[in-house]
């Protein structure tokens, strides 16, 4: 399975979460994108489902002189989550990675002050909130957000994803209630693969899903 664009990413996703919406599966729903990527995906899902829109706010820490190479992640002001593994692996450590943190972490704040234009954070407290990103590679991102989100005490937490590594969406089946994803290739190599347009998206993409400018 390839996807046209992240839009038709969205509404594979969107038909997918229709009839457990509709039998009430998922009451009060709230969709958090993951900018920039996941928020055309979770565009659509939101409207599907009637449900508001919004973003929730991750950077990944990538390896030094290699920063396409996740690490690790930061979500909100949350301590950096890491994949110790690859720390191992590449014989780094959370020391070594500071001034990369230092830097995502001031790029995740300015977006935060882009996107949300003085709004404060939605209250997650009872509600089923959807998870969206554009596809799971480590998923190192994904398990950050996903972390932050517990910490608010949501009534139930999806993780929805076009596209997944196989193992990384088994490490996070429990980082969930209920992960919805629509392909799994065993040649999972990158996300962009499974797209035939998989342009970068800007900040007024982004403004423009949730505000409509």
């Amino acid at each position: 399975m390839r996807f046209q664009d992240r839009r038709q990413a969205g509404r594979e996703l969107a038909e997918r979460l229709r009839i457990p919406w509709e039998k009430g599966a998922l009451p009060d729903p709230l969709v958090l994108a993951l900018p920039r990527g996941g928020v055309t995906v979770a565009a659509e899902i939101a409207r599907e489902l009637g449900a508001p829109l919004d973003v929730l706010l991750v950077r990944k820490i990538g390896a030094p002189h290699h920063a396409e190479f996740g690490v690790g992640a930061l979500a909100g002001d949350d301590p950096p989550l890491y994949d110790e593994r690859a720390l191992d692996q590449l014989g780094l450590s959370e020391e070594s990675l500071a001034p990369t943190v230092a830097r995502e972490r001031e790029e995740l704040r300015r977006r935060e002050r882009r996107y949300r234009q003085g709004r404060p954070p939605p209250d997650l407290r009872g509600r089923t909130v959807v998870v969206v990103d554009d596809g799971l590679a480590t998923g190192n991102t994904a398990r950050a957000a996903l972390r932050h989100v517990r910490r608010r005490s949501p009534a139930r937490v999806v993780l929805a994803v076009p596209v997944a590594a196989p193992d990384s969406l088994r490490l996070l089946a429990g980082e969930a209630d209920e992960v919805v994803c629509a392909h799994t290739p065993p040649g999972f190599c990158s996300v962009g693969q499974w797209y035939d347009d998989f342009g970068q998206l800007t900040d007024e993409d982004v403004l423009n899903a949730l505000y409509g400018h």
